[in-house]
């Protein structure tokens, strides 16, 4: 899909269009994150960071799943 660089007020700006908003399953104020590739930029809606810091807190959650709740009681 071939997009245009356009002017949005002393910016620039790339309008997406409604099919690839509804692909990518965001709205008008959702955001939106960029990761640099090797061969371009992928756009997606969530946040590859805080998707990896989720994954390593779900691995503490079930590991120390005693501990937690011997912490939640007190």
């Amino acid at each position: 899909m071939k997009l245009k660089i356009t002017t949005i007020g002393n910016s620039a700006g790339v309008i997406l269009p409604r099919e690839l908003l509804a692909r990518l399953r965001v709205a008008k104020g959702d955001a939106l994150y960029a990761t640099e590739l090797p061969d371009g930029v992928k756009l997606t809606p969530f946040d590859p960071k805080l998707a990896g810091q989720m994954e390593v807190a779900e691995r503490v959650m079930r590991e120390d799943r005693n501990v937690l709740r011997k912490l939640a009681k007190s």
